[in-house]
């Protein structure tokens, strides 16, 4: 017998079966393309161990500008 695992999505807090979605971890297609947008869209970021120095941040400012 194969035992059910339910979890919330990430996405929407909807309780659901995991080994049944075919999105995992995500409830629905729907709640993995908001989770892809906001990698997109930046609203996602992951942490860096470096720190800018100040050449870093010249580089920032004129990519800026260049906008």
């Amino acid at each position: 017998m194969d035992k059910k695992i339910e979890i919330k999505c990430p996405i929407c807090k909807k309780q659901f079966e995991y080994t049944s979605s075919k999105w995992r971890p995500f409830c629905s297609e729907r709640c993995r393309d908001v989770d892809l947008g906001r990698w997109i869209n930046g609203s996602y970021s992951v942490p860096s161990e470096k720190k800018l120095d100040d050449d870093d941040l010249e580089k920032i400012e004129r990519l800026k500008k260049d906008e």
